[in-house]
């Protein structure tokens, strides 16, 4: 066989081969992926962060447990997505906001429902108000990290000056000692505003990230070195530069991208969500700070969050709480990224703080509280228009 006989072979066994293998799916597709413009360096610690986070998987000769609730970071956020009924997780503990939580010395504030040989996974203690949290999705974190204090505190309304039926609030926080301060960060009485996590209790990545590891899969980390079984200080299980690799996966993961954002439902869904008012919580547009990650300083981006508290009424009162948060009272979740919630969802949604709500319609129908006056908008309007509004949040 000639030399340009064996290269047109290869070539054509390259052709097809390439033919057989699937497209890359499309950006607007898929949560994971690392932020635009990021530098060679950052992509590095991006990718260290995303093994960590995605394919470390813990064992009892790694650490695990000995009282857990999964095995590693990924295994309750799929594809960096929201979490399952399977892998959602019970808070307990704290049912008012004077006498915190008072059964922090037998396990709270987390349930770790699953043991290794030899141990017995934790049961929620007698008389403890308790609540489901399904995990979030991960994407464009790094971005709310980033929005100055000011802008949050310019959305808030505590008293609802304008009479407008919202009252949104920071849950002012005391953050972990080995918080770092954002730039020109505000406190009130020596407290920060938290933003992070269902009652938005959490100050920033690390304090979500060590806490994960430690309340999550039992492994300690020189933020905390606690053992959550025998309460011993035992030292790190996990590197300190594990923990910062993946709060800069987290960091930096980019934000969801809308899916036709021109199509004609879709534009006229948009304007519905703002004729209803849901844009008064779900914030659509927010600028972030100065940060030590340029790809993320003073950058626009649309997230559909204030990251405020808000009083969601009796049938989201849990009876559990967080901070000086109430027990009716939950941060504005994200809506950036709920279209493409059922694909770590196994195919169907999973809304609302403990996934309660099986359909986008039914999460809005389940507002009350400072929801309401949005929830009989919506209900008011004709089949035709509620289909192009959730036409626009499947897009987001």
């Amino acid at each position: 066989m000639g030399k340009s006989t064996i290269i047109l072979f290869l070539l054509t066994a390259m052709l097809a081969c390439n033919k057989l293998l699937p497209d890359a799916p499309a950006d607007d597709e898929i949560l994971d992926g690392p932020l635009a413009g990021l530098t060679g360096e950052e992509n590095a610690i991006f990718i260290r962060g995303d093994v960590a986070f995605n394919d470390d998987v813990f064992t009892s000769a790694k650490g695990l447990g000995p009282l857990f609730v999964a095995t590693s970071c990924g295994s309750c956020h799929a594809g960096d997505g929201k979490g399952h009924p399977f892998t959602t997780l019970t808070r307990f503990g704290q049912s008012d906001t004077v006498n915190g939580n008072v059964f922090l010395h037998r396990g709270g504030p987390q349930l770790q429902n699953r043991a290794i040989p030899g141990f017995v996974p934790e049961q929620i203690p007698a008389g403890a108000t308790s609540s489901k949290f399904t995990p979030p999705a991960n994407t464009g974190l790094g971005f709310l990290d980033a929005v100055p204090d000011a802008s949050i505190l310019a959305l808030a309304d505590p008293n609802d000056a304008n009479g407008d039926g919202i009252s949104g609030r920071p849950n002012w926080i005391t953050p972990k000692s080995y918080s770092s301060f954002r730039p020109n960060s505000i406190s009130q009485n020596g407290k920060y505003i938290g933003r992070f996590g269902k009652k938005a209790a959490t100050y920033d990545l690390l304090q979500q990230t060590a806490t994960a590891y430690n309340q999550d899969i039992g492994i300690t980390s020189v933020y905390e070195p606690v053992d959550t079984y025998s309460g011993q200080d035992i030292g790190a299980e996990v590197s300190e530069q594990t923990v910062l690799d993946v709060v800069f996966y987290l960091q930096t993961l980019k934000a969801p991208v809308q899916r036709n954002p021109n199509d004609a439902d879709v534009i006229a869904g948009k304007q519905l969500f703002l004729n209803i008012g849901c844009d008064k919580c779900h914030t659509p547009r927010l600028t972030s700070g100065p940060s030590t990650i340029a790809a993320l300083s003073n950058k626009t981006f649309f997230p559909y969050t204030d990251l405020l508290l808000h009083d969601m009424g009796s049938g989201l009162n849990d009876g559990y709480t967080e901070g000086i948060a109430l027990p009716q009272e939950w941060r504005t979740p994200p809506l950036w990224g709920l279209g493409l919630s059922k694909n770590s969802q196994g195919g169907s949604y999973f809304l609302l703080h403990d996934g309660r709500a099986r359909s986008i319609e039914e999460a809005i129908l389940l507002h009350g509280g400072e929801g309401v006056q949005s929830r009989t908008a919506f209900q008011q309007l004709n089949t035709s228009d509620k289909s192009k509004l959730i036409k626009f949040l499947e897009s987001l």
